[in-house]
């Protein structure tokens, strides 16, 4: 038990070790003008090369990601029915497919899914 907890705090301490020393050497002291503009063949760019971005889309994109995430967590279920109670199976299949309809409720109800306001 204590090798297991002595590992994790090595790990842990290594991982940390590795991002401050990622943060302190990728820091880019010099900011030239030049250098952050956008390129357009040696010329002044005629507009800005920032374009905008719709939020709407963006937050679709995230519940997407986010059911599509759970929909791979349904697929094991399936192979776990096999190898395990029927009753207890059929309760948390039940209940993590009501979590799901209840935040699709949520976001459909807040009118997130609407592509047009």
């Amino acid at each position: 038990m204590y090798s297991m907890l002595i590992m994790s705090i090595i790990i842990m301490m290594i991982s940390f070790i590795v991002m401050f020393l990622g943060s302190i050497l990728s820091k880019k002291t010099f900011f030239d003008r030049e250098k952050n503009s956008p390129f357009e063949c040696g010329f002044d760019p005629k507009s800005s090369a920032r374009m905008s971005f719709s939020l709407h889309f963006f937050l679709i994109a995230i519940i997407f990601l986010i059911f599509d995430v759970e929909i791979a967590l349904l697929l094991p279920i399936i192979i776990i029915f096999n190898f395990s109670n029927l009753l207890m199976w059929t309760y948390i299949s039940l209940f993590f497919i009501m979590i799901l309809l209840i935040g699709l409720y949520h976001e459909w109800n807040q009118g997130a899914l609407n592509w047009i306001n």
